[in-house]
């Protein structure tokens, strides 16, 4: 028999079967050999098979840091590790935090691991006996180790008590034995997502979010039952904080197939409790060139956004490229900067929010005035005037609902306010009129580094207003567009972006004698376009240009 060692990397939610492969390829698994093999014959009936078992524990069960955490322990005292820790590893999926229960003092036990762990110690809640260990590495990556006293009088009733079945698994430190209660294993390997019980959704509703999230994530399909529960508990959403709601809602939106996501959430009612302004999105027509509602576009959106991520992303994939046109030419005019957009969106504003889920939000909120603004002219065209900077202070308002930070706050609106220009400098460019330095400038200078969001954005919306009837002159003139900004941004910014200043303020005082004003902003703005379209290029020509415009002024005001 051979042993997976030997073998491709294979998803760990086959552990503990034995599965068949040809040219390393799972084809069938089974509880037994013989089954594994049928099964694979019944659909490969001539090509060679190799049956392999699969071990019980994935590769995690043996790191560094749960072994060293077992070495640590006390010879009598119980430790399980449970929740998503266990799920991911069954899944071959990365783990870098750590839950723990024990039967009760698990706030003593986190104080003494950390002494030995050389860990930060966090008592996170006495009267729940909750605490937090971080483990920073020499790399500066970091585990979090969270330790809990069981909800329940054992184990058992503690796993029963959480949310679905394969997050209610746990794996005995000492005996290195897997304790599933309630078949959470066997769902996994079915891709199903079922509850705990059926008090599990109304006992906190914030689960219902959670379970749309996880199943986008794990591509699972939610049991019927469960799917209903889901369904009776929706309006105990209201009674949960903004603050749970926002974590969910922002993973959702920063993981996989947030489109479909969210038309989960709107079957199942949560949206008027989630994102309200939503609502008032579907049905509201568009005239050409868009081909959907207002509601579908927006969620089109986020499909596009999606694709385009990951077209960009860092792992390139050329297959992907090359089966779609517009994605070739995207690759083709963007693919260079697929470093700086990596690097530009793993920033973050927040320890435990990413920026693609504030781009996802803004792409949400983009036309989210659309049905307030909506006229019609006595052509029939469909007009929304001053929509985009109506929905960046609705999408305002939810941020300031949903309480993130500050910063936060100004880039989903920001994005919002100013999406449409990146396509307005594209029809010129189709009118043969390239955007201009002084153009993209300007751009930066009202947008900053939320510029780069706002111009994926902008090549997401336009691929939804068209969707497959999208003309290719049209969206090699948006690249053009995107390409000339980014090519300001990355490869030029001193000339461009923010040139260096040749005078301030004091200088234009001293040299040109002028008393404080607004006249003198004014001047020092008209000086740094002229250096951004290389006009300027020195002190000397500077005070020149600012003597001449002020003489200009002067002349005018005559």
């Amino acid at each position: 028999m051979s042993t997976p060692a030997a073998l491709p990397p294979i998803p760990s939610a086959y552990a503990g079967r034995w599965i068949a492969l040809v040219k390393g390829q799972i084809v069938a698994q089974g509880e037994t050999r013989e089954t594994a093999f049928l099964a694979a014959r019944a659909i490969r009936p001539k090509e060679p098979l190799e049956v392999v078992y699969m071990p019980e524990f994935p590769e995690i069960f043996n790191s560094p840091l749960l072994l060293l955490v077992r070495e640590n322990l006390p010879a009598d005292q119980p430790l399980y590790l449970v929740g998503g820790a266990v799920r991911d590893a069954l899944l071959g999926k990365p783990v870098h935090d750590l839950d723990f229960a024990v039967p009760k003092g698990a706030l003593r036990l986190a104080k003494t691991l950390a002494d030995k762990l050389q860990a930060a110690f966090y008592p996170l809640d006495e009267e729940n006996d909750t605490a937090r260990l971080i483990v920073i590495h020499p790399d500066g990556t970091r585990d979090i180790l969270d330790f809990a006293g069981f909800r329940g009088v054992n184990l058992e009733d503690d796993l029963r008590g959480r949310d679905f079945t394969l997050n209610a698994i746990a794996f005995d430190l000492h005996s290195a034995k897997l304790i599933d209660p309630l078949g959470g294993a066997a769902d996994l390997r079915a891709k199903r997502l079922r509850a705990c019980a059926e008090t599990a959704l109304s006992a906190d509703p914030v689960r219902i979010v959670r379970a749309v999230r996880q199943a986008a994530a794990l591509g699972l399909t939610i049991e019927p039952a469960t799917r209903q529960w889901m369904k009776s508990a929706v309006s105990g959403l209201s009674q949960v904080s903004a603050e749970r709601l926002r974590d969910e809602i922002l993973k959702i939106l920063a993981g996989p197939q947030p489109d479909a996501a969210l038309r989960a959430l709107d079957l199942l009612g949560v949206l008027p409790y989630l994102l309200p302004e939503l609502e008032a999105l579907k049905g509201i027509q568009q005239s050409a060139p868009h081909v959907q509602d207002v509601w579908a576009h927006t969620l089109s959106v986020l499909r596009h956004l999606e694709g385009l991520l990951d077209v960009l992303g860092p792992q390139y994939n050329e297959q992907k490229s090359n089966a779609d046109l517009h994605n070739g030419l995207l690759v083709l005019k963007l693919g260079r900067y697929r470093t700086q957009l990596a690097q530009h969106l793993a920033q973050r504003l927040n320890p435990d929010r990413s920026l693609r889920s504030l781009l996802f939000l803004a792409a949400l909120y983009h036309d989210v005035e659309k049905p307030a603004t909506r006229t019609v002219e006595q052509s029939g065209r469909v007009r929304f005037l001053d929509h985009d900077q109506k929905s960046a202070q609705t999408v305002l308002r939810r941020a300031i609902a949903l309480r993130l930070s500050n910063d936060e706050m100004n880039r989903v609106k920001t994005i919002v306010a100013n999406h449409m220009r990146v396509h307005l400098h594209s029809d010129r460019q189709r009118k043969e009129q390239p955007i201009s330095r002084k153009a993209i400038y300007r751009f930066f200078r009202d947008t900053g580094p939320t510029g780069i969001d706002i111009i994926l954005h902008s090549l997401a919306d336009l691929r939804a207003t068209y969707e497959h009837s999208l003309p290719q002159e049209i969206w090699v003139a948006e690249l053009d567009v995107a390409r000339a900004l980014f090519e300001a941004y990355w490869d030029s910014p001193d000339q461009i972006v923010h040139p260096p200043q040749l005078l301030n303020g004091d200088d234009l005082l001293q040299e040109l004698h002028l008393t404080p004003g607004r006249e003198i902003g004014q001047l020092l703005e008209t000086i740094r376009e002229n250096q951004a379209e290389s006009h300027l290029t020195n002190r000397a020509e500077a005070l020149a240009f600012a003597r001449g415009w002020l003489q200009g002024h002067k002349d005018t005001k005559k």
